[in-house]
């Protein structure tokens, strides 16, 4: 089988911890460009990888000979990139969230659609293997119905991730549009859609800037939302959980608890209502703090090798986005959004 040519576009901090190595890791993959407009940081990949670097994508798209595009720019440029390397002819993997507005989602699919490539967004929070087993259990059927639940993530803001520290354009609203949700919020949204195998119909929430400085993007919110189901749950996004990260889940259902990442060796502990404890040792959830491979890349090159849509495709990313795009119509018209 040909290996499959990546190019990666924007080479901050998810290119290097998650989409180069994992890629470069992965035997039927070669990394053939880079472009970033910092053009060193592009040439520092490109001289490893025996690749090439630019320092504007447009110029990389131009030059062609790559079959896949992963989109690590700015939340504010995804649509933008991801449409022109559909164009290209590329299959595309793009960051989350996988657009700023509905309209720039929708026309990402349609770019996709007509040039007869895929687009899968990085929800990697589907792939971790404690969420996975969640899942198995909640399909087994003796919890029962999921009643309520709480859903978190929070750490301790982009400065300790990002390449630029506390000048990363996380903090800048032109590029990163939002802040806290856009890079936590909608990671949960997805999560929770997924787990539960259920829309989100209406959604509450309180959304501020409490605590970071210089900067207009939000660091906090916290969001009630119901189900289709009719089960109702809060989901909670942060940036100033200082003292420890927050990746935990938990679901009440009819016939006991669920808690998932909420405990450093059982990631997955289930508490029936007749007494019974379940524990499941299954592997860590990623974070900041504890990286693990995300398991995104070798999801979109499988895809791309047998020719098979992505099941984290861009109809749903399309969906866990408008979740948090209702949380900000919330936050500003001080009302319940139905979607």
């Amino acid at each position: 089988m040909s290996k499959v040519r990546v190019a990666v576009v924007g080479c901050g901090s998810i290119s290097e911890r998650r989409h180069i190595p994992e890629y470069a890791a992965h035997p039927d993959v070669e990394l053939v460009a880079f472009a970033d407009p910092i053009l060193e940081r592009a040439e520092g990949y490109a001289e490893l990888y025996n690749a090439k670097a630019y320092s504007d994508y447009k110029q990389l798209l131009a030059a062609g000979g790559f079959d896949a595009v992963s989109v690590c720019t700015p939340n504010a440029l995804h649509a933008e990139v991801s449409i022109a390397a559909a164009n290209a002819g590329a299959h595309v993997l793009v960051e989350k969230p996988m657009a700023v507005s509905n309209e720039e989602a929708l026309d990402m699919i349609a770019a996709a659609e007509k040039n007869n490539v895929f687009l899968m967004v990085a929800h990697n929070q589907r792939l971790m293997p404690p969420h996975v087993r969640a899942k198995e259990i909640l399909k087994q059927g003796h919890l029962g119905r999921v009643l309520t639940f709480r859903t978190a993530f929070g750490h301790s803001g982009p400065e300790g991730w990002s390449i630029d520290g506390k000048n990363s354009w996380f903090f800048r609203k032109g590029e990163a549009v939002m802040g806290a949700m856009g890079d936590l919020g909608v990671h949960k949204s997805d999560m929770i859609r997924w787990l539960l195998d259920d829309e989100v119909v209406s959604v509450s929430a309180f959304i501020g800037t409490l605590d970071k400085k210089d900067t207009d993007v939000d660091d906090n919110a916290i969001c009630l939302l119901r189900m289709g189901s009719g089960a109702i749950g809060s989901l909670v996004a942060s940036w100033t959980s200082y003292r420890g990260e927050d990746n935990g889940t938990v679901l009440w259902c009819e016939h006991g608890v669920m808690k998932i990442g909420t405990d450093p060796v059982d990631q997955v502990i289930v508490e029936l209502t007749n007494g019974s404890i379940e524990r499941y040792q299954v592997g860590a959830i990623a974070t900041n703090d504890k990286q693990v491979a995300s398991g995104v890349m070798d999801e979109f090159i499988s895809c791309i090798q047998n020719n098979v849509a992505p099941v984290i495709s861009g109809e749903e990313g399309r969906r866990s986005l408008e979740v948090i795009l209702a949380a900000f119509r919330s936050q500003e018209e001080g009302r319940t959004i139905d979607l």
